[in-house]
């Protein structure tokens, strides 16, 4: 049995897909099943509630022998340490009181890197990683640039005012990745049953872009002119404040790209292994267009 916690994230929709497709017997933590899509209601296994809580985690835990771990990182937390630590505390507890074989979270890049430690959420994320493999629990953390994603929620923006709006300095060339790619890794190791102890496994993409690059690609594949425009970190803690994020978690947003824009992302390198398929490109074509234009 595997457990997905997550499952109608954006990353968590395409492993239950994968797995389902492969077979796999799954049981998913849904705050809300009706989220889940009726086909696959009806092919797994369901425990409903938070897998921050620890009687649902626990309730999950019960004969898995995997685990799919992807702390929400809730922007209305009180700190990033309580969005990714407190959070995952009771599942550690529950890994190993149920004798889970192995665990396989999302994670960030910089483990490390002098930035490691003032990277705002990724220094909470490479703790929960921590937290985790010092349960004892075979754990592989899938380690991530920026998602591609990310850029859906500047669709609108894409489309209404053709421009992309980071905080990444224009002309830093750093990798980013595709959710389909990370899910992937993710069905590979969980359905793996030959790996132990505690380590990383980069995801990478194939190519370093600028934000630069970036405009540039969405401008072609939309057939329309996109510029891009760096947004100060003040500008960006008070807008995500304005949306309702923490103050703590905001100034954690931005503190992480502070580091990534010091290199943060570029320090892993890129391996046969840690180089995954999707181009930016590729995924502008397949995701990115069809939400500007379907908006």
């Amino acid at each position: 049995m595997i457990v997905i916690t997550a499952p109608t994230s954006a990353i968590g929709r395409l492993l239950v897909n994968g797995l389902l497709g492969r077979g796999a017997p799954l049981r998913l933590v849904v705050r809300d099943a009706e989220r889940l899509a009726p086909e696959v209601r009806e092919r797994v296994e369901v425990v409903v509630g938070s897998h921050g809580d620890a009687e649902v985690i626990d309730r999950a835990c019960r004969g898995a022998e995997a685990v799919f771990w992807l702390a929400p990182g809730d922007p209305a937390a009180p700190s990033p340490e309580a969005a990714y630590l407190d959070f995952t505390r009771p599942a550690c507890a529950a890994f190993v009181r149920h004798g889970v074989r192995r665990v396989v979270g999302i994670s960030a890049l910089g483990r490390g890197t002098p930035m490691a430690d003032r990277a705002g959420l990724v220094t909470a994320s490479l703790a929960m990683d921590d937290l985790i493999a010092g349960s004892g629990v075979p754990y592989r953390a899938v380690v991530c640039p920026s998602f591609m994603h990310n850029l859906l929620h500047q669709a609108g923006a894409i489309r209404e005012q053709g421009v992309i709006s980071l905080m990444t300095d224009p002309d830093l060339r750093c990798p980013t990745v595709a959710t389909r790619d990370i899910a992937a890794t993710a069905a590979r190791l969980l359905l793996d049953d030959s790996w132990q102890g505690a380590g990383e496994v980069a995801c990478l993409g194939p190519e370093d872009l600028s934000p630069d690059d970036m405009a540039r690609i969405v401008s072609e594949v939309l057939g329309s002119r996109v510029g891009y425009r760096q947004v100060r970190g003040t500008a960006l803690k008070e807008r995500l404040m304005g949306f309702g994020t923490s103050e703590p978690m905001a100034q954690a947003m931005v503190d992480m790209f502070a580091a990534k824009n010091l290199g943060l992302d570029n320090a892993e390198p890129r391996t046969a292994e840690s180089t995954t398929p999707t181009t930016f490109r590729q995924w502008c074509e397949d995701v990115l267009r069809p939400a500007v234009r379907g908006g």
